[in-house]
């Protein structure tokens, strides 16, 4: 890629970033006043408020440690089903609360999870793209341990041929990682 190429790709993402700052602002203070008055329209008379922006916090944050969970887990290729239980969870916790305040009918419901609905897409835009593919790490090709009278060989394993030849980083750093 040239530089004026990944110039343009940084710009690009910054820029992203920057819409989903926004957005999520926006978006956060909706469904924070959202999840806010539910939780104090629901809790026991003499709650503080202090309890409903507690829970709005919670709700509406765990997402995004979720999504970053995922994303993590992806790259190491370990297991998302936990994190991705949460998100799911968490998403339609915030969901019912813009609905449960919201007019009642479609128009009401509709307007009112448009925040949550606009911030959900665009972190997934943004943390779930997926990077550019890396560049192949060259290994040396191994030769196969062989057996004299069924007796491992002592040395270690040398390449086939001497050189390299390319791999998937993917690939090598899982390989690496069994070792």
């Amino acid at each position: 890629m040239s530089a004026t190429g990944a110039r343009t790709e940084r710009v690009e993402g910054l820029l992203l970033i920057a819409v989903l700052l926004v957005v999520g602002g926006f978006a956060g203070a909706a469904s924070f006043t959202h999840v806010k008055d539910w939780t104090m329209a629901n809790s026991p008379a003499g709650t503080g408020e202090w309890f409903g922006w507690a829970n709005a916090v919670i709700s509406e944050l765990l997402p995004m440690a979720a999504m970053l969970t995922i994303r993590q887990r992806r790259r190491s290729g370990r297991s998302i089903g936990y994190p991705m239980f949460l998100l799911v969870s968490a998403v339609l916790l915030s969901l019912s609360a813009q609905l449960a305040v919201a007019k009642p009918g479609l128009s009401g419901w509709l307007l009112s999870a448009v925040p949550a609905l606009a911030f959900m897409g665009l972190s997934k835009l943004v943390l779930f793209t997926e990077p550019a593919s890396t560049p192949p790490v060259l290994a040396p090709v191994m030769e196969p341990v062989s057996r004299v009278n069924d007796e491992p060989q002592q040395e270690a394993p040398r390449p086939i041929r001497p050189g390299l030849v390319p791999v998937p980083a993917q690939a090598f750093a899982r390989q690496e990682a069994t070792l």
